[in-house]
Order: C-alpha cells, then sequence, then structure tokens
C-alpha cells in the first residue's frame, strides 16, 4: 500500500500501479461475478467489470423495466442474464447491489445460495450495519466485503469511460476464506476506483448517509433554495438570480476545485470574492456545524436507516417520491435551471446527453 500525506495525517491507500488490472483479473480468473439489481450501481459496476475482462453475468426479475435494460445494455438471456436465483447459484460472488429496501426485500430469497466459500459483495454499509433492523445476517462461512464508489452509478460509468476512474472504499466484514480483502480490493479495482481507501461498514455508512443528507445532497440543495429566494425577493430576475447560485458554482467554480482545490480556486478569483469568502466562510461554518452534529447523531444512532426502511418499503413510496421530486422540478428555481441549460453553448449539451 502506498502512504499518503493527507494535511498531517499519514494514511495507506491502493493504487492501480500497485495493484494492476492483470493482478485482480488473475485473482479473480475462476469466479463468477453475479451483480444483483440493474438499477443505480448495478448497471455500472456490471458493465465496467464486463468491459474489463471479467467474468459477469446479472440476475433480474424477468419482465420488469430493468430486465430490458439490461437487454439493451448487451446482455443475453440464458447465457449473461437470469432470473436472480439463478444468478445468485451460478455466481461465487455475489454483487448485492439493490437498493437498501430491495436488500430487505430479496434477502430471503438471496440467502440460500450463499454457500460455503461464496463472497457476498455489497457498496453500502446499511444493511449489514442496521442488521437488526433489516435481518441481513449472512452465514459465517463466506467472505462479506464492501468496495463502495464514491459517487454515482452515472459517474462511475462516465468517468470509466473516459478513462479516468472515481475514488473508492473498502471493507470487510466477514473473511471466511482468508482472501477477502484482496478480493475487495481487485473488484474496486475491477469497477473502476482510481484510488481505494481502507474504512469499515459502519464507518463506511455514517459517512455515506451524513455526505448524502449534508453537502452532496441535502445541505447544497438547501443553500440553493436559500440564496435564490433572498435574491428574488430583493428583485434580482430568475436568470440572475439561478446564475449567481447554481450555474456559476456548478459550471466555472467547482471545477476548479475538483481540479486543484478550494484554496486555489479563491487565488484565481476576484480580491473582492476572495475577501468576502473567506470572512462569510467562518459565519457558514459556525452556522452549520451544530446540524452537522445532529444530523451525525440521527445517522449513528439509526433514526436515519428507521426512517430509511419505514418510508422507502411502502408500496407508494415511488408514487409519493414522485410528488416530491415534481414539487422540486416545478419550483421557480429549478424551472429556472432547466431554461438556462437549455442555453448553454452546444458542445455543453452533447456533454450533458453522453451523462444522462
Amino acid at each position: 500500500m502506498a502512504k499518503i500525506n493527507f494535511g498531517g495525517t499519514v494514511e495507506e491507500v491502493v493504487t492501480r500501479e500497485e495493484f494492476p488490472m492483470e493482478k485482480a483479473l488473475e485473482l479473480l480468473k475462476n469466479e463468477t461475478i453475479a451483480i444483483i439489481g440493474y438499477g443505480v450501481q448495478g448497471p455500472a459496476q456490471a458493465l465496467n467489470l464486463r468491459d474489463n475482462g471479467f467474468n459477469v453475468i446479472v440476475g433480474q426479475r424477468k419482465g420488469s423495466k430493468t430486465w430490458d435494460k439490461a437487454v439493451s445494455h448487451g446482455w443475453i438471456p440464458s447465457e449473461t442474464l437470469f432470473d436472480i436465483n439463478e444468478a445468485a447459484n451460478r455466481g461465487t460472488i455475489i454483487q448485492f447491489l439493490l437498493s437498501d429496501a430491495g436488500q430487505i426485500a430479496a434477502w430471503p430469497t438471496l440467502k440460500p445460495f450463499l454457500t460455503t466459500g461464496k463472497t457476498l459483495y455489497f457498496s453500502h454499509g446499511f444493511g449489514i450495519t442496521f442488521k437488526e433492523q433489516t435481518g441481513i445476517v449472512p452465514p459465517a462461512d463466506v467472505d462479506v466485503i464492501l468496495a463502495a464508489p464514491k459517487g454515482s452509478g452515472t459517474s462511475v460509468r462516465r468517468l470509466f469511460l473516459q478513462g479516468k476512474g472515481i475514488n473508492a472504499s473498502y471493507a470487510v466484514f466477514q473473511d471466511a476464506t482468508g482472501k477477502a480483502t484482496d478480493k475487495a480490493i481487485a473488484l474496486g479495482i475491477g469497477v473502476g476506483a482510481g484510488y481505494l481507501f481502507e474504512t469499515d461498514f459502519k464507518k463506511e455508512v455514517y459517512s455515506d448517509l451524513t455526505g448524502e443528507r449534508g453537502t452532496l445532497m441535502g445541505a447544497i440543495a438547501g443553500i440553493f433554495e436559500a440564496q435564490y429566494e433572498v435574491l428574488r425577493s430583493k428583485g434580482h430576475t430568475p436568470s440572475e438570480a439561478f446564475n449567481e447560485t447554481v450555474e456559476e458554482l456548478t459550471q466555472s467554480l467547482m471545477p476548479l476545485v475538483a481540479e486543484n482545490g478550494m484554496d486555489w480556486m479563491y487565488a484565481n478569483c476576484s480580491t473582492t470574492a476572495q475577501r468576502g469568502a473567506l470572512d462569510w466562510k467562518k459565519k457558514f461554518k459556525a452556522a452549520t456545524l451544530p446540524v452537522f452534529k445532529e444530523l451525525y447523531e440521527s445517522v449513528a444512532s439509526g433514526a436515519e436507516a428507521k426512517r430509511t426502511i419505514d418510508t422507502c418499503s411502502k408500496p407508494d413510496y415511488r408514487e409519493k417520491l414522485a410528488e416530491e421530486l415534481k414539487e422540486v422540478r416545478e419550483s421557480e428555481l429549478w424551472q429556472a435551471g432547466a431554461a438556462v441549460r437549455a442555453l448553454r453553448p452546444e458542445k455543453n449539451k452533447v456533454e450533458a446527453s453522453m451523462i444522462n
């Protein structure tokens, strides 16, 4: 493993140089990787593994939209595409990539196929960490591992096709064969990780749920709405309010942060922007730090897991979700966003269509 200095803290990570694709392929040459679930992470990981030369099959419910989606991606019924039971039976590594609620529902069906020596793979620590609520308790004679790309399935596939990679964590919950760690790393490399850092199932799910509810999705959406509303209430047009709230951040500033860091982005902005950002950063941190502490405690207590299971397991969940998303989509903020995106240069529109 490579030792990297992260701002004074030395951490061991695994890079492609230390664990090249050839090593991963050799390690897993006798394995059949069964992808169970073809919704969010499933397609990206399955396609990346297939393109990298691994032996991959997909398990999905026949007649479903996701079955048809898999067929459209080149998976062949009765050859590389099977119903869930058949795929789980054939697979020696079972990648359990259904949603958290879907995993709970499918677990009684899947568990009998976890025979001695097989490997159960997750990309999220939810089911194992909150086993009291999910009922997901693997047999003692199988490896239980995790490789979690730090991005959506769309990003995992897009960056792979661009010849890049997305960072991922890996973890071992149960090592029955003595090879669990190597399998986790090999699969992480196989699905396209740029580098892998070690964690455990609990830390993965705690950080993941905090991030999704925080800066990755929940917090950023709330901040967008707050600033947009203030600007509109003070007489700014929708175009001006949206561009100053969202467009400049996503199209101009965040790419600079991704390339060289926040300090570099600050250094390449006007002195007026620098001074204001550095001063107000402290105020925003002071205002949000208590919220993040409350959020983390809600995750650690299991309250967020309970909320997720209770709501996402209801038969009308997708209909209610669609209503909530419609409310977001039809708000003036995101209607302005749709109009602004339509006015972007043609090259940007083409790139966006490739991602979607």
